[in-house]
C-alpha cells in the first residue's frame, strides 16, 4: 500500500461502484445505522447505464421488471414511458433513486479505488484510491458490475488507423454523428444488435464485421400500455414474488411451457414458437420446458430462428452467414428491433470473419480476406471482460497478503457468487458464481445485498468481526455451479460465460444458473449459522 499522509477514514463499509448495486448497498447499510462510503470512478452514479450510451442502447428485460421492488412508493411512483427502457430513462431513473433516498451525500464520484489490503492484525481493510484518498473499512463490498469493463481486443495495426475510433462500452456523451461516413463495426454481440440499425440510418456506408452469427428475437417494444401498467401497479408486491419464483427473476406473466418441443407434431411446435416471437423478448426460450437442457430440443428453436432469418434477408448468402450454429441460449440471447431487416440496405455489407479472418489494420481502415475496408470511423462493439475483469484489474489483497490474480489464476474461486476464501469480510456483488447473467440483475442485486446486510446483522449480534469462506465450501460451490452448467447447454459454446472472449482468460463457467434454487442455497446457508464460513 503507498505511503501517504492523508489519514485513512474509518467507515463500516466501502462500497465500490454507484450502479445500481452500489446505490442499493448504501441506503441498506444506512437503514442499518452502518457507516458506508461509495466511490465511484465515473462523473456521475448509474454504472452500466452512465457508460453504454451507444445509439440504441436500452435495457433487454420489460422495465416493469428491470426495476428496484423494495421500495413500494418508488414503484408506484416512477412511470417507465417504453416496454424497454432506453439509456437515458435508465440513467435517469438511477439518478431519481439516488436523490430520492438522500444518497449524493454518501457518494465520491470521479475517484477510482487503486487498491485494498486486508489487515489481519487490525480486522479492516486498508484502502486507497489512484487520487490519495484512504479509508480504513469493515467490510469492503465491490459493486462494479459483471459487465464494467470493456473488452479491447489486441488487432494488429489499430493503432495505424487514422479515423476514430469508438467502442460501445465506453461511448461518447457528446452526440456521435455519422451521416455521410462509411462507418465499419467489428462484432454482433447485444450491443452491435442494439446499435447497427440505428448506425445504417446515419451513415452513407456500413460494414459489419462478424465473428460469431447471432440469435436475436424480437422485442415489439413501444410505449408502455397505460391499462398493462396499471395492471401491475395494482399488485406490484405480487408481481414481484411470483418473478422470483422464475428461473431467471422475471417472465411470470409468460412463464414457460411445460411441455417439450419433441412432445408435439412440426405444425403444432411451430404454431407454439410463432406465438412467443409474436410477443417478443426472452419469453421464446420458454415455448418449452427443455430448450435449455436438451440439445435435440434447442436445435429445433435454433433452425426455427434460422428459418425466420432466411425469411427476413433477401441476399441468401448474406442470409446464410447470419445464420448461427450454436445451440440458441448458449451465448446470450438478444433481443432486437429490425436488426435482420437492416441488412437487406443497401449501404449495409456483412464480413464474414470466419470466411476472411482481419489481417491488420491501415490508416484508412482494415484489411480483411485480402480485402481492404476503408471507413471514417470505427466501432468496436467487442463486449466486456465480463465477472472478473474490473476486479483482477486491482491491487487486491486478502489474509496475508495473497493477491487475487494468484488466488484467481486458474479461475474465479468463490462461494455463494459473493465471497472468496482469505478474503474476509469481502463480498462481490453479482459476479462470479452468481445468477446474475441469467437474471434480471436487479432482482438478483437486491437478493444478495439483502443477504449481505443480514450477514453483517448477524455479525454484530453476535459480537463477531470477520467472516470468511472456507477453501472447501469455495471448492465445493465452484464445482456446484459447473454441475448446474453440465446440465444445460451453456457448455456447448465458447461465450463470455466461460471467458472464451478474452485471449488468454482461465476457461471456467463463471455464472450459477436458476435464481429460486439459489435464493434457497443462500438461506439455508444463513439458517445454518453460516456454514461454509469461518467466523471470528
Amino acid at each position: 500500500m503507498p505511503e501517504t499522509a492523508n489519514p485513512a477514514r474509518p467507515v463500516d463499509l466501502l462500497i465500490v461502484g454507484a450502479g445500481f448495486g452500489g446505490l442499493y448497498m448504501l441506503l441498506k447499510a444506512r437503514r442499518q445505522g452502518l457507516a458506508a462510503q461509495v466511490i465511484e470512478a465515473a462523473g456521475s452514479v448509474g454504472g452500466t447505464w452512465y457508460h453504454n450510451r451507444y445509439p440504441g442502447a436500452r435495457v433487454d428485460i420489460e422495465s416493469m421488471e428491470y426495476s428496484f421492488g423494495f421500495d413500494e412508493a418508488l414503484q408506484q411512483d416512477w412511470h417507465w414511458t417504453e416496454r424497454y427502457a432506453a439509456q437515458p430513462e435508465l440513467l435517469r431513473y438511477a439518478n431519481h433513486v439516488a436523490d430520492r433516498f438522500g444518497l449524493r451525500d454518501g457518494i465520491r464520484l470521479n475517484t477510482r479505488l487503486a487498491g485494498a489490503h486486508f489487515d489481519a492484525s487490525a480486522q479492516r481493510w486498508q484502502a486507497w484510491s489512484e487520487t490519495g484518498e484512504r479509508w480504513s473499512a469493515r467490510f469492503l463490498v465491490l459493486a462494479a458490475g459483471p459487465l464494467s469493463t470493456p473488452n479491447r481486443p489486441d488487432f494488429p495495426g489499430l493503432a495505424d488507423f487514422r479515423g476514430r475510433v469508438l467502442h460501445t462500452a465506453d461511448w461518447p456523451h457528446e452526440a456521435v454523428d455519422f451521416s455521410g461516413q462509411r462507418v465499419g463495426v467489428i462484432g454482433t454481440g447485444s450491443s452491435a444488435v442494439q446499435a447497427i440499425p440505428l448506425i445504417a440510418e446515419q451513415a452513407a456506408q456500413l460494414t459489419v464485421f462478424q465473428r460469431t452469427a447471432t440469435y436475436a428475437v424480437p422485442a415489439h417494444n413501444g410505449p408502455l400500455d397505460p391499462d398493462f401498467e396499471a395492471r401491475i401497479k395494482a399488485d406490484y408486491a405480487g408481481f414481484r414474488a411470483r418473478n422470483r419464483q422464475m428461473m431467471g427473476g422475471f417472465g411470470s406473466l409468460l412463464p414457460p411451457n411445460r411441455i417439450s418441443a419433441l412432445a408435439v407434431s412440426p405444425e403444432q411446435r411451430d404454431a407454439m414458437f410463432e406465438q412467443r416471437w409474436r410477443i417478443g423478448g426472452f419469453g421464446v426460450l420458454g415455448t418449452f420446458s427443455d430448450l435449455i437442457v436438451n440439445p435435440a430440443a434447442n436445435e429445433l428453436a435454433g433452425e426455427f430462428v434460422r428459418r425466420k432469418i432466411r425469411a427476413t434477408v433477401h441476399d441468401p448468402a448474406t442470409a446464410e452467414a447470419l445464420c448461427p450454429r450454436h445451440p440458441i441460449g448458449c451465448k446470450r440471447l438478444c433481443v432486437d428491433t429490425g436488426y435482420y431487416a437492416t441488412y437487406n440496405r443497401p449501404n449495409v455489407r456483412l464480413v464474414d470473419l470466419a470466411a476472411a479472418p482481419i489481417e491488420g489494420f491501415t490508416p484508412a481502415g482494415l484489411v480483411a480476406g485480402g480485402e481492404e475496408h476503408r471507413f471514417d470511423s470505427l466501432v468496436l462493439a467487442t463486449g466486456f471482460d465480463a465477472m472478473t475483469g474490473t476486479v483482477l484489474r486491482l491491487d487486491l489483497r486478502g489474509r496475508g497478503g495473497e493477491r487475487i490474480q494468484d488466488h484467481w489464476k486458474a479461475g474465479p474461486l468463490n462461494c455463494l457468487g459473493m465471497a472468496i476464501a482469505g478474503f474476509p469480510n469481502l463480498f462481490n456483488l453479482v459476479g462470479p458464481g452468481s445468477t446474475s447473467a441469467f437474471t434480471n440483475v436487479i432482482v438478483a442485486i437486491e437478493h444478495q445485498v439483502d443477504w449481505i446486510a443480514g450477514c453483517i446483522a448477524d455479525l454484530d449480534a453476535q459480537g463477531l468481526a470477520t467472516i470468511e469462506a472456507t477453501p472447501q465450501a469455495e471448492a465445493d460451490y465452484v464445482a456446484h455451479v459447473n454441475t448446474v452448467a453440465a446440465r444445460t447447454i451453456y457448455l456447448n459454446c465458447n461465450s463470455w460465460y466461460l471467458g472464451a472472449n478474452i485471449a488468454g482468460k482461465p476457461r471456467m463457467f463463471m455464472p450459477l444458473f436458476g435464481f429460486p434454487a439459489y435464493v434457497e442455497k443462500c438461506a439455508e446457508v444463513a439458517r445454518q449459522g453460516y456454514t461454509g464460513f469461518v467466523l471470528g
